[in-house]
């Protein structure tokens, strides 16, 4: 009798195995997991850079932004707070950028233009706009939330000497596909840190848009661990266009008072 349970068990659990993912069965996460842990990978507590933003024309013109960055992780560990002020040329000095998750509803996004004097809410079908004139969208400034995507996990395979996870994400509905303007995206995520290494963007008829590639991967906090991309970089393939950002100075660990996240402290110049 005892020799007929373990059988059973047995081929209870080989069946299991057989009707599981090749990705399960092989060892390897779910596709979901991987995008929890890449939306969990640069959640830095609080961190100040001085920034450059390179917007570079098809016929290789280029023009030069510089800003400042300010992020602090809210205290529920899964939202964080952002905000960005541009200094230089002239004409785009006092642009500020304002950014409030909240993993249970709508981010709350702010713009303020000093031409205006006034800061203007962005709504959620804004998010496929271009973020102050370059390659980002203002929903690419930061990691969606990870159930407004549905994944897939496609492969393994090496990008830039790293051992990645090839994750497929569809939106999840209609409002998802209309507020991103994305019909998909296919990120590589490496295995060791789950930072995106590169990222690729559908338009909604299925053609690539935009690739995004990261680079010089730093751990800027140790407890836990987190990790920043100081470089990366943005190519619109169907105009030409690319833009690349770079975070100098970085310095974690800062002390960043709510009231820095505040409409009033945007519209200050």
């Amino acid at each position: 009798m005892r020799r007929r349970r373990i059988l059973q068990a047995a081929a209870a659990q080989f069946a299991v195995l057989a009707a599981a993912p090749a990705s399960f069965a092989a060892g390897e996460p779910a596709a979901r997991d991987i995008m929890e842990r890449n939306f969990q990978a640069s959640k830095i507590k609080s961190f100040r850079s001085d920034s450059t933003m390179l917007l570079v024309t098809g016929r290789d013109e280029k023009r030069e932004r510089k800003t400042t960055t300010f992020v602090k992780l809210q205290p529920n560990g899964v939202d964080s707070k952002l905000l960005v002020k541009f200094h230089t040329p002239t004409d785009i000095k006092g642009t500020g950028f304002l950014q409030v998750e909240h993993i249970d509803g709508d981010d709350d996004q702010w713009i303020y233009l000093p031409a205006l004097k006034k800061s203007r809410r962005l709504v959620a079908n804004n998010k496929k706009d271009s973020f102050v004139g370059s390659d980002f969208s203002y929903g690419d400034i930061s990691l969606p939330k990870v159930d407004l995507f549905n994944h897939t996990l496609l492969r393994s395979e090496v990008f830039d000497r790293q051992d990645c996870h090839v994750v497929e994400s569809v939106p999840a509905n209609d409002t998802v596909r209309a507020n991103t303007g994305y019909g998909k995206k296919i990120a590589w995520i490496r295995k060791d840190t789950f930072i995106e290494a590169k990222v690729e963007y559908h338009d909604l008829s299925g053609r690539l848009l935009k690739t995004q590639a990261t680079s010089n991967h730093k751990q800027v906090q140790a407890d836990p661990p987190r990790w920043l991309a100081l470089s990366r970089e943005m190519v619109n393939h169907q105009t030409g266009h690319k833009t690349i950002l770079r975070f100098d100075n970085v310095e974690s660990g800062i002390d960043a008072p709510d009231e820095m996240f505040t409409i009033r402290y945007l519209e200050r110049e």
